[in-house]
């Protein structure tokens, strides 16, 4: 089967054909490769155009979630940056860092708020990093996007974290 991916250049993977650098127009031989829970690999790149690549490949359900939530920061964070990362979205402000990223699991999608223990109320989910606070997203899980709307204010607002 093929799809047309546009205007995103092909790099060769382990097992395929992995979304890379924008050389303009191609045509996609396969699709990326879902890594263990269904992750798509997606080569690391600045934009949302390999952001869109990695929702796109999301299974099932969980694309959903990552439309939602991708749409979700881009309405509330104006100019909101994107990257594809080790294999995650991630979101933040130039020159000031990424404030959160989402990752696909078997049975969730975990949303990482890098300075999350700064966010109030908090994110629910615990983290060994003394900053981070996850939210696990599962599928019958109902998205309060007006709590998300403000962590996502709160968290735009810090010093994000730089890798």
């Amino acid at each position: 089967m093929t799809s047309r991916v546009s205007p995103l250049a092909l790099l060769p993977g382990p097992r395929g054909l992995m979304i890379g650098e924008d050389f303009g127009s191609i045509t996609m031989a396969s699709k990326p490769t879902l890594l263990a829970g269904g992750n798509p690999q997606i080569a690391k790149a600045d934009g949302d155009a390999p952001v869109q690549a990695y929702i796109a490949a999301m299974p099932g359900w969980k694309r959903d979630v990552g439309r939602r939530l991708d749409a979700l920061i881009v309405r509330t964070v104006p100019g909101v940056r994107k990257a594809v990362k080790w294999n995650s979205p991630f979101y933040g402000i130039e020159d000031r860092g990424w404030f959160l990223s989402f990752h696909t699991f078997t049975k969730y999608v975990k949303v990482t708020f890098f300075r999350g223990a700064s966010l109030r109320p908090l994110p629910p989910g615990e983290s060994k990093q003394r900053e981070v606070r996850y939210l696990d997203i599962r599928e019958d899980d109902a998205l309060d996007e007006a709590q998300m709307a403000k962590w996502l204010l709160q968290a735009a607002a810090l010093p994000g974290w730089v890798p």
